[in-house]
């Protein structure tokens, strides 16, 4: 699903025009890059939290050159789901599909 899609299915269920649900998914997504930016969680009661993760430094390989490579301490933002939107997530049967790069 494509963020065009989202903004399809929300303009369908709230009976918005597509312009509106657009400024609307747009303007959700960069309260919640400004917030995580500023190093602010976001905590959505049954659907989960955005938040940012604090990595710490290490000693990485390049295996192209198999040399060691410092990389830094350093955030990134993360997502947790709540555990009320998992278990409805668990609860779905698994099918027979196959995802890509399985062979």
């Amino acid at each position: 699903m494509t963020k065009q899609d989202v903004i399809n299915q929300v303009s369908e269920k709230t009976g918005l025009d597509m312009l509106t649900s657009r400024s609307i998914i747009e303007s959700f997504f960069e309260v919640v890059k400004d917030a995580l930016t500023e190093g602010e969680p976001i905590y959505i009661r049954t659907f989960g939290s955005f938040i940012v993760k604090q990595r710490a430094s290490k000693v990485a390989r390049n295996i192209s050159q198999n040399t060691a490579v410092r990389v830094a301490a350093h955030v990134i933002p993360s997502f947790k789901a709540s555990r009320a939107f998992a278990n409805q997530v668990r609860a779905q049967e698994v099918t027979g599909e196959k995802k890509k790069g399985e062979n």
